[in-house]
């Protein structure tokens, strides 16, 4: 079998889903199932190499095609259409298919065929090791939510510190998204005044490319990092949708190596969209009883939503301190989920910075930088080593 391979089976009729999974398990047992309105974001999430995709019914094969190859350049496309259409197959070639099938008509010729191609493929992936190294997955960049379900557990000040420090600490790209919509923050913590937002990207969300993100996006002075401000005006954010969130989301990770966003405490579209594009959801735990008892809360939220937050959700620990009756080491017991950070408490010395409204950090070598700053810098190593 060919465990080392992804393949994605895309398809909105559940007969036809199950008859290609068995077939394709006899290959790899990486093998997922979704229908064609989710495959680009679970093809964003963990790019798979083979895809079999099954003919929608509403005229979006073509375009679904299209983003997948341009996620994944590299990935074969096995195409399966419901009739012989000739417009139809070279419409599907010039997206990008490698292969094209009629079902039921051809499907014992499938069943026949798909050994080979996949052994060819495998053979050819692992002739060119070095070339794919490169080459798969680019323009995938990582995208990190923070969030939490309490206020006040510093969520907007660990977002906007942490994106700050990853680009200080390496040449990556980084962009930095407050979508706290109804009062925003994070232009406060970082002093950027600017009358543009987000929403200014609504006009071209359809044909949003990284030259219109880098044109309403602000320039941190210190880090040069790209933060992208949220509307700070209710009536604005109404206008905006998960639509425009997942393309949003979506163009970035094209266009950035890290996309790191600053997600408000209520739930709503726009914060599911966001976590359900999202690589890693770093939840931002206090050391109290009311913090743990809310965090329990958005776990069930989760699995009632069809939220998959299992390999993808890790803890951060924030204002850890000796005058709290919850300690660290009781934290790890009874978390389901991994620490990633432990953030100390440092009223003293990051409280100046938030008043005069300054990064924690200014330089990429900085010799003095308070407790905050050298544990969001840890944090911040740990990420970008994974």
């Amino acid at each position: 079998m060919e465990n080392n391979l992804n393949i994605m089976i895309v398809s909105d009729e559940e007969a036809l889903m199950s008859q290609l999974k068995t077939i394709a398990e006899t290959k790899t047992s990486h093998v997922i199932g979704v229908r064609s309105n989710e495959a680009i974001r679970e093809m964003n999430r963990e790019l798979a190499h083979i895809v079999i995709f099954v003919q929608t019914e509403n005229d979006t094969s073509v375009e679904v095609v299209q983003m997948l190859k341009i996620i994944n350049s590299n990935a074969l496309i096995l195409f399966i259409a419901n009739e012989t259409d000739f417009t139809l197959l070279r419409n599907m070639t010039r997206a990008g298919v490698d292969e094209f099938f009629v079902f039921p008509d051809e499907s014992s010729l499938f069943s026949s065929r798909f050994p080979n191609i996949v052994k060819s493929y495998s053979a050819k992936k692992v002739a060119n090791e070095e070339t794919v190294s490169t080459t798969f997955g680019r323009g995938r960049g990582k995208i990190i939510s923070f969030y939490s379900g309490k206020g006040g557990s510093g969520c907007s000040l660990l977002a906007s510190s942490f994106a700050q420090t990853m680009k200080l600490e390496s040449s990556a790209e980084v962009i930095l998204i407050d979508l706290n919509g109804q009062y925003g923050g994070v232009e406060t913590l970082l002093s950027i005044e600017s009358n543009r937002s987000l929403a200014d990207l609504l006009p071209v969300i359809e044909e949003l490319n990284e030259s219109h993100i880098r044109n309403v996006a602000q320039t941190e002075e210190f880090s040069k990092m790209e933060v992208l401000i949220s509307p700070c005006d209710p009536e604005i954010l109404e206008t905006l949708n998960d639509e425009f969130v997942a393309k949003l989301l979506r163009t970035c990770r094209r266009s950035f190596d890290y996309v790191v966003v600053d997600l408000p405490t209520a739930i709503n579209e726009l914060v599911v969209t966001a976590m359900e594009e999202s690589d890693k959801i770093y939840y931002v735990l206090t050391p109290d009883t009311p913090s743990l008892k809310i965090m329990k809360q958005y776990e069930e939220l989760s699995e009632r939503l069809g939220l998959v937050l299992t390999s993808r959700m890790e803890i951060a620990l924030n204002k850890l301190s000796k005058d709290y009756e919850v300690k660290q080491k009781d934290l790890i017991n009874v978390l389901r989920y991994p620490v990633i950070a432990s953030i100390r408490q440092d009223t003293k010395g990051l409280q100046p910075y938030v008043n005069q409204g300054q990064p924690v950090r200014k330089q990429t070598n900085e010799r003095k930088i308070i407790p905050f700053a050298k544990d969001i810098r840890k944090f911040a190593r740990q990420v970008a080593k994974q």
